[in-house]
């Protein structure tokens, strides 16, 4: 390999998620794959595995194979920065789920998207974020009468 290849961030990531995706494949076999009602709690994180480490595989050839002038253009830091933001915001908003509830928590989390990661005015975030949210407490939790996370609010 050369050092353009050694240092690339598309070889070594490829490489940690396929790691990823093999570790994920491997737990989800020992989980039952199909019951007798269907699906078992093992046939999606299986499948997901799958797929994880073929696209990673894919990912990791795709950055050895790539001739000297392709690639190799620095990591803009302020796009990696939204990114991150994002992960985080998503991150806190599931530690927040219990304490908030599902629907406090996910409205939260499309605010703080669309007001901040897609900068829109705060009357678009806040509309949005409480369509998005009554729209999901509608459909699971009235239309399908399945339970979501209730915060201390009783939402």
């Amino acid at each position: 390999m050369e050092d353009r290849t050694r240092g690339s961030g598309d070889l070594w990531s490829g490489l940690a998620l396929a790691a990823l995706g093999l570790y994920i494949i491997v737990e989800a076999s020992r989980w039952e794959y199909l019951g007798q009602e269907g699906p078992g709690p093992g046939f999606f994180p299986l499948w997901y595995g799958i797929a994880m480490a073929a696209l990673s595989i894919s990912l990791v050839i795709s950055s050895v194979w790539a001739k000297p002038g392709e690639g190799g253009e620095r990591m803009d830091l302020t796009k990696a920065g939204r990114a991150l933001a994002a992960w985080l915001a998503l991150a806190a908003a599931v530690a927040a789920l219990k304490l908030l509830g599902f629907v406090i928590a996910f409205a939260a989390l499309t605010f703080f998207v669309v007001a901040v990661m897609y900068r829109r005015p705060l009357r678009v975030a806040l509309t949005v974020a409480v369509a998005s949210a009554a729209g999901f407490y509608l459909v699971f939790r009235l239309a399908l009468d399945l339970p979501l996370p209730v915060g201390v609010l009783g939402f």
